[in-house]
């Protein structure tokens, strides 16, 4: 059975040597969906906590809301550092105050403190899928995860590996010591 979330999120990017509208700078609302696949737990009688999978998500996926996604090699990137550092605000502000973890993937690194995310690939649909996916294989059981953008869509199935050890108490992941992370379960 599965359990899912939907995100949306703002965010600004372009298509950089794209020969079309695309390449200028522009922004989208994206609608991003994570579904979660395993038994049902019978413990709390669900796959995972919706308002769980969505806590675990947008740890990493915070860092693309109301963010610049820019292409690594995109010469607009090195004008934006140079602003924001003569604005003040490269290492961050104090009205910056929905920052993920900074992380650096194959994929994409992301700069909290401002506002920004680099990307291997032009971030379309099917590159956010990509990340996303990346970010989170090891945290969710993902069975499915779709993004819209715009008229742009896409979607991705996968096929999760078992299940995930879960408390019985309250449906999510075990750390690595077999400690609920929520309540203070722990696995005999």
């Amino acid at each position: 059975m599965r359990s899912f979330t939907t995100f949306n999120i703002q965010y600004a990017h372009r298509f950089y040597n794209f020969k079309g509208e695309a390449q200028y700078l522009h922004g989208h609302t994206g609608v991003l969906r994570i579904e979660v696949e395993d038994t049902i737990n019978p413990g709390v009688n669900m796959v995972f906590p919706c308002n769980e999978i969505k806590k675990t998500a947008w740890h990493f996926i915070q860092n693309f809301d109301h963010a610049l996604i820019l292409r690594k090699d995109d010469p607009l990137l090195p004008a934006i550092l140079d602003v924001y550092e003569k604005q003040g605000i490269r290492n961050g502000a104090p009205t910056n105050q929905m920052c993920g973890p900074a992380f650096d993937t194959e994929l994409a690194k992301a700069y909290p403190e401002c506002r920004l995310v680099v990307t291997k690939e032009t971030m379309t649909v099917e590159g956010m899928i990509k990340i996303v996916y990346d970010l989170l294989k090891d945290k969710l059981n993902i069975a499915k995860i779709s993004f819209n953008s715009g008229d742009n869509s896409g979607s991705q199935e996968y096929h999760p590996a078992g299940t995930m050890d879960r408390c019985p108490m309250c449906g999510i992941l075990l750390d690595k010591n077999g400690v609920c992370p929520k309540c203070g379960y722990r696995k005999h």
